[in-house]
C-alpha cells in the first residue's frame, strides 16, 4: 500500500487498514469492467459515495435518518475491493466460497478499524443491499447501456434522484476527484456523533437501523 502498510489477505489485521489507501484504491477500480460512458471510469469510490447518498435519501423518504455508523458502513460496503478489485457478479459466482471468504475477512477487518461490528447485523446488510441495487439500476441505465426493462429485471424498481443529483453523482469523476470526495464524505460522517441508544449488534430489522429525524 502507498501508506507503507502490508495487508495479509488471508488474515487481515485492522491495524493495517488506512482510509487513504482505501480511497486511493477504490478511485482507480472500475465498475462494470470499465464498460461505461464518459471520459473517466465510473469508479468504486464514486459508486460508494452514490450508494451512501441513496441510502440517506431512502431513509428520509420513510421519515427517518440513518445513524452515522450505518452511513459509514454503507460508504465502506465495497471497501475490500481496494485490495481485490471489482469483479462482476457472474464471475464471483463462478469463484464461489473462497472469494467470498476473503472478501468477508477483509470487510470484517475494515469494519473493526473504523468502529463497526466485524459481522454486520441482518438489518444493515438488507439496508445496504437496497441502496446498492438502486445505485446499480441508475448506473446500468445511465452509463452501462442497459435497457430499462432489463435493469428492472436485474435490480428491481429504481429509486429516483433529482436531475441535479443525477448529473453530479452519475457523471464519472476523475480518480483524484473520486478519492477526494470519498475521503470528504468519510470525514463528514465520522465527525458526527453516533446515536447512543442504537446498538448495531441488536438491530432486528430495518426500523432498528434508522433513527427518527426528530430525535
Amino acid at each position: 500500500m502507498l501508506s507503507g502498510r502490508r495487508l495479509d489477505l488471508i488474515d487481515p489485521s485492522p491495524l493495517d487498514v488506512e482510509i487513504e489507501d482505501i480511497a486511493h484504491g477504490l478511485a482507480r477500480v472500475a465498475r462494470w469492467n470499465g464498460q461505461t460512458r464518459g471520459e473517466h471510469i465510473f469508479s468504486v469510490a464514486q459508486h460508494s459515495v452514490l450508494v451512501e447518498h441513496i441510502a440517506r435519501r431512502q431513509a428520509l423518504a420513510r421519515g427517518s435518518d440513518l445513524d452515522p455508523r450505518w452511513r459509514l458502513a454503507t460508504l465502506l460496503h465495497d471497501a475490500p475491493e481496494y485490495v481485490v478489485g471489482d469483479m462482476i457478479s457472474p464471475f464471483k459466482a463462478v469463484l464461489g466460497g473462497d472469494y467470498k471468504l476473503v472478501e468477508a475477512r477483509l470487510l470484517g477487518a475494515i469494519s473493526l478499524r473504523f468502529g463497526l461490528p466485524a459481522l454486520w447485523p441482518a438489518a444493515l446488510v438488507k439496508w445496504v443491499k437496497a441502496a446498492d441495487r438502486a445505485s446499480a439500476f441508475l448506473e446500468a441505465t445511465r452509463l452501462a447501456g442497459f435497457e430499462l426493462v432489463e435493469a428492472r429485471a436485474l435490480f428491481g424498481q429504481p429509486f429516483p434522484l433529482d436531475a441535479a443529483a443525477e448529473r453530479d453523482y452519475l457523471t464519472p469523476w476523475s480518480a483524484e476527484e473520486a478519492k477526494t470526495r470519498f475521503l470528504a464524505r468519510f470525514r463528514e460522517i465520522t465527525a458526527e456523533p453516533a446515536t447512543a441508544t442504537l446498538e448495531p449488534e441488536s438491530a432486528p430489522d430495518i426500523a432498528s437501523a434508522v433513527r427518527r429525524g426528530s430525535s
